[in-house]
C-alpha cells in the first residue's frame, strides 16, 4: 500500500497563476497528481509555459475551443494507462471541462463543471452537462469501481458550505435545482470526502468574490470537491481545504490515498 497525495486548484489561468509563485507552490506541495481547472489555455501556450521545466512523468491539458476560456490540465508522478478528453459528446466537450485519467487501481477525473451564470440562463446546461457525466462515470464504475472526481462543480451544496445561505438561495451556484443534482449525485454511492472527514466544519470554503475584503472576512463558497465512490472511501485517510494558499480566486483542496 501506498499514500497518494491528489491536490485540486481552479487557479483562474495559467499564465496568470505562474507570474503569481505557481511552480514554487507545486516543488513545495510535492503532491503525486495536481489537478487544475480554468486554465485559459492552448496546448502550444501550455507547452511553452512548461519549457524546459518537466515537474512530473506525465502532464496533459484539455482546452477549449474558445481561446482564454475554461480548460482542465492534470500532473502525475506516474503516467496513467490511458487518457480521455471530455465525454466523447461535441456538446458538452467544447470547452475542455473534463480529462480522465485510468490508472491501474482508479480512474480520475479532472472536472470543471459549468457556471449556470447570473441570469441562471446556463443552469440547464449544467444540469445536462452533468449527468451526462453521472451516466459516464456509472458506466467506468462497472469496471472500475474506484473512482475519484476532483474539481470545481461550481455549486455549494448545503447550507453550512456557504456564509450566507439566504441572499444566495436563488444565486447560481446555490439555486435548488443544482443543490438536487449533487444529492442526487452522492445518493448514488458518491462521497463528498471533505465533509466525511469533518461532518460539523464551518466557515470552510474554496472561493470567495474579488471584490475588496470578502476574503479578509471569509464570505466564502465550498464549491470544489473531492469524490470518490463509496467502494474507495476505505482507502481514503485524509481530506483538507488549503485556505491560506492565494494566487487564484479558489484555494487548492486535496485528499490522501492508500493504494
Amino acid at each position: 500500500m501506498t499514500d497518494l497525495s491528489l491536490i485540486s486548484w481552479n487557479i483562474n489561468g495559467f499564465r496568470s497563476s505562474i507570474r503569481t509563485g505557481f511552480w514554487d507552490w507545486f516543488k513545495k506541495t510535492d503532491a503525486d497528481i495536481v489537478c487544475l481547472q480554468e486554465t485559459k489555455i492552448d496546448k502550444a501556450a501550455f507547452d511553452a509555459e512548461l519549457g524546459l521545466f518537466a515537474p512530473t512523468e506525465f502532464h496533459a491539458l484539455n482546452e477549449a475551443h474558445k481561446k482564454g476560456y475554461s480548460g482542465v490540465a492534470t500532473f502525475s508522478k506516474t503516467a496513467p494507462l490511458s487518457t480521455e478528453l471530455g465525454l466523447g459528446i461535441p456538446e458538452y466537450d467544447t470547452e475542455g471541462r473534463l480529462l480522465f485519467t485510468h490508472y491501474k487501481n482508479f480512474t480520475l477525473v479532472n472536472c470543471y463543471i459549468p457556471n449556470g451564470q447570473r441570469d441562471l440562463g446556463r443552469v440547464p446546461y449544467k444540469l445536462e452537462f452533468s449527468d451526462a457525466l453521472i451516466k459516464k462515470c456509472e458506466k467506468l464504475r462497472k469496471t472500475q469501481p474506484n473512482l475519484v472526481l476532483c474539481g470545481d462543480f461550481n455549486v455549494a451544496h448545503q447550507e453550512i458550505d456557504i456564509k450566507n445561505p439566504k441572499s444566495n438561495k436563488n444565486n447560481s451556484g446555490f439555486t435548488q435545482p443544482e443543490r438536487d443534482w449533487m444529492t442526487k449525485f452522492l445518493g448514488m454511492g458518491y462521497i463528498d470526502t471533505f465533509r466525511h472527514f469533518h461532518p460539523e466544519a464551518k466557515d470552510r470554503y474554496t472561493w470567495w468574490s474579488y471584490r475588496p475584503g470578502v476574503r479578509e472576512k471569509n464570505i466564502g463558497w465550498r464549491i470544489d470537491y473531492f469524490i470518490v465512490t463509496k467502494e474507495l472511501l476505505p482507502k481514503v485517510r485524509s481530506a483538507q481545504i488549503f485556505e491560506n494558499e492565494m494566487g487564484s480566486d479558489h484555494c487548492p483542496i486535496g485528499i490522501v490515498v492508500s493504494l
